[in-house]
């Protein structure tokens, strides 16, 4: 994909009559940079940069929209190949143990959850991960979207990420895709205690032929699975995970409550404000109590006769 990249950038270049060097200062960077774009070696050019020869060279969204397959070739074999199945699946089946999946993240949830990890460069990366994100979920918009089926762990909905107006945004993204009729989601209370995919999180695939393939991931690993037998078993886990998780409408009304409860708790003090609140309170509570006992101790002694 660099090389189609780096191909379709030539062409361009030259169809404009500019050299490298010509390219380079339209878009604010040396001639070799362009050199090595076209040639597919060096870095791979970032999605500020595919913006900016987009833009110089006239060609229509072309490159912004060809940049996320330059970019996912930075990620290891098993995810780049899972991507290729997602843009292909008719059925996506998730169950997502930790955040709620890219595919329903707002931009603000999903850059606090890109924003922490061990494989975060810059501030640059980071909003190239985020623009990516933000780009997959165009499949959920388009005539050939596939049913999406989420099933949400119950911390999910309670863990505060990005703080609480973040997530106040992200349960009203959630009531509001519910709306759609090929998205479901389920939510599995904490009641339910121990289930075959605990740890971790799982994607089932249904495939335009109708084949299936799975997907498990957990915080700096990921694994896909495309044995029949093997994914048949994963199929079967996700099964029993949506027979135990609350129905759609159940789970509609606990995502409402979380919600609810996350407003009233943004009007409450930070807990810096209340431990700052305690510590005057105290402060003054003990001063009364020193200058009430200093004027006990001076009445309570009369002079000897």
């Amino acid at each position: 994909m660099a090389a189609l990249f780096g191909g379709r950038v030539r062409r361009l270049r030259l169809a404009a009559g500019l050299t490298q060097a010509e390219l380079g200062d339209k878009v604010h960077v040396v001639g070799t940079r362009i050199t090595q774009i076209e040639r597919a070696s060096g870095a791979k050019p970032t999605l500020e940069l595919a913006r900016a020869l987009d833009a110089a060279l006239g060609a229509d969204d072309l490159l912004v929209q060809l940049w996320p397959y330059v970019y996912r070739e930075a990620f290891p074999d098993w995810s780049r190949r899972f991507m290729e199945y997602a843009e292909r699946a008719v059925g996506i089946h998730e169950y997502a143990a930790h955040v709620v999946p890219g595919l329903l993240q707002t931009e603000s949830y999903a850059r606090a959850v890109l924003s922490v990890g061990l494989t975060l460069g810059s501030e640059e990366q980071l909003e190239e991960r985020v623009a990516a994100r933000m780009g997959r979920q165009q499949r959920l918009r388009a005539p050939d979207r596939p049913e999406l089926w989420v099933i949400l762990d119950e911390s999910v909905l309670r863990r505060p990420v990005g703080g609480q107006a973040v997530m106040c945004e992200q349960l009203e993204r959630l009531l509001e895709v519910l709306k759609a009729r090929h998205i479901t989601v389920q939510v599995l209370p904490f009641d339910q205690g121990e289930h075959d995919v605990m740890g971790g999180s799982l994607t089932v695939l249904t495939m335009p032929g109708g084949s299936e393939i799975a997907y498990t991931e957990g915080a700096h690993h990921g694994r896909l699975i495309e044995d029949p037998d093997e994914v048949k078993r994963y199929s079967r886990a996700y099964d029993r995970l949506r027979a135990a998780a609350l129905p759609p409408l159940m789970s509609l009304g606990m995502i409402r409550s979380v919600l609810e409860d996350n407003r009233r708790g943004s009007h409450l003090p930070s807990r810096t404000e209340r431990r700052r609140l305690a510590q005057e309170q105290l402060q003054q509570s003990g001063g009364r109590q020193l200058r009430g006992g200093g004027r006990r101790g001076s009445g309570g002694h009369r002079p000897r006769t």
